[in-house]
């Protein structure tokens, strides 16, 4: 069947903005099977495969979505496990605009225009108008896939028979998770060290109910321990274990994924006011202890007039779900919407929500009242300079420009740098100065023996393929050393 000649993906249904804003339901619902076929139906198949080199973690696209042409939904998601353990997750958080999309053939080319009937529209010398084509929707069909898997499996995976080898895993985060499915797949055993009560770490801490039902990353926890993981909760390696003691109870290597949860602020007065939180904070109560419910053991103030500093992601999760707390919340960022580093996708979504964002803005001082309370935070204004060492304009202060902004909470969304622990109690483990485990980018491999690493607890926060990219990555290294393949 030759590719339907369709320049727009086909849209994601989602809830109304209105709607959405007041609740924690997700917010896109996904592709029925006729829209993932109609959207199947735009791949070219392209023989180079331009879209797998653009994926951290190389699935093979076009022949999945091939399968999702035949109705091949089971076959389909045979094709993308063969690369990804944590298909259901990858579908809703990566940025495939910047990855696998990006390189998409059909989203760099054009179309004839059709009018309503589906005639081509012609222009004046006759020839037909053209216009600009979308990439294939990968990432949607991603999840339809993975959901279709998810509701319709009724068989487990085989447990692979035991190579003899144990290898440990800390932090159940996307890249522990991945390491730990690969390395089970290849007859490792495989024991999942996780510090909070709940197996998942960002995926359920740090990504909202309304982006990643927690359901969908429990049933892919569920998937991996069918393969004979253990995930024991409630260990943080530092204190109740160390790397040292994993060794000494048979482990024959260790992969350090636990990601970094050690929240940076701006050092500025009045931070230590109450009403200031860091976005880490302030999401792990809401996704991981649901503080928004009514009898949540650690709530959150349900503020009136919320400031959230930053711009990426983690800062549009915070700020969206304030605003389902009935804040009126605005995103302060000192870059303009241009340079936004979140997902244009979360921005979209934000904006029509009912979001406000103050561009080319940045904060200088918190102000509050007598009792230690915010009241207010005062800004500068802000105008872009030369670029500076990540590529972007230098924001530069437009001199006597301060105004104040009412405000009864701040968040800080600046972002995140691996919790020191391990890296104090782990002899022979080189560091940066920043914080972040230094590690081969090709295989993980550290300074010590047998200890690998990767996602943020090297990079510093990153995104959740780059992290599962790591730990596929390092799971390939460890395989290779302890079964000289």
């Amino acid at each position: 069947m030759p590719p339907r000649m369709t320049p727009d993906k086909h849209p994601m249904p989602t809830q109304d903005p209105e709607v959405r804003a007041t609740n924690f339901l997700e917010v896109a619902t996904g592709y029925t099977e006729d829209m993932a076929v109609e959207e199947a139906e735009r791949c070219l198949h392209c023989p180079t495969m331009p879209c797998v080199n653009g994926c951290p973690v190389h699935i093979h696209i076009p022949d999945f979505i091939e399968k999702v042409k035949e109705r091949d939904f089971e076959g389909a998601y045979k094709i993308i496990s063969l690369s990804s353990s944590l298909p259901a997750v990858c579908g809703r958080v990566c940025p495939q605009e910047s990855q696998c999309e990006c390189l998409c053939i059909r989203g760099k080319g054009a179309v004839p225009k059709k009018d309503e009937k589906g005639a081509i529209v012609k222009g004046e010398n006759g020839k037909p108008v053209m216009v600009k084509s979308e990439a294939v929707g990968i990432g949607r069909l991603e999840r339809f896939v993975a959901d279709y898997h998810l509701a319709h499996a009724t068989e487990k995976p085989a447990k692979p028979a035991f190579n003899g080898h144990k290898v440990a895993v800390i932090g159940s985060g996307p890249s522990g998770l991945t390491c730990a499915g690969d390395l089970a797949k290849l007859g490792f055993k495989v024991t999942v060290f996780e510090a909070l009560h709940v197996a998942g770490g960002v995926l359920v801490y740090g990504i909202p109910e309304f982006r990643l039902p927690k359901s969908i990353v429990q049933k892919e926890v569920e998937n991996l321990k069918a393969l004979d993981v253990d995930i024991e909760t409630n260990v943080v390696i530092g204190r109740t274990l160390t790397v040292d003691e994993l060794f000494e109870e048979g482990y024959e290597a260790v992969y350090i994924g636990s990601g970094a949860g050690l929240p940076k602020f701006m050092n500025i007065p009045g931070e230590g006011l109450k009403g200031v939180l860091s976005a880490n904070e302030f999401l792990t109560r809401i996704n991981l202890m649901k503080a928004y419910t009514d009898h949540s053991d650690t709530p959150v103030n349900h503020s009136k007039k919320v400031a959230v500093i930053g711009g990426g992601n983690v800062a549009m999760d915070a700020a969206r779900s304030a605003k389902r707390l009935g804040g009126d919340v605005t995103i302060v960022y000192r870059r303009t919407r241009e340079e936004l580093p979140a997902r244009a996708e979360e921005v979209e979504h934000a904006m029509e929500e009912g979001i406000k964002f103050a561009f080319l803005t940045n904060p200088t001082r918190i102000n509050g009242d007598d009792k230690g309370n915010v009241t207010s935070i005062t800004c500068v204004k802000m105008e872009l300079g030369e670029p500076d060492a990540s590529g972007r304009r230098r924001p530069v202060e437009i001199p006597n420009s301060e105004f104040d902004m009412e405000m009864d909470e701040v968040i800080m969304s600046l972002g995140t740098s691996p919790n020191p622990l391990i890296k104090s109690t782990t002899s022979g483990l080189e560091t940066q100065r920043w914080g972040g485990i230094i590690a081969d980018e090709d295989t993980g491999k550290t300074s010590r023996d047998h200890v690998y690493a990767g996602g943020d607890a090297v990079t510093g926060a990153a995104t959740v393929i780059l992290a599962m990219g790591a730990g596929k990555k390092a799971a390939a290294a460890i395989s290779k050393e302890l079964l000289g393949e």
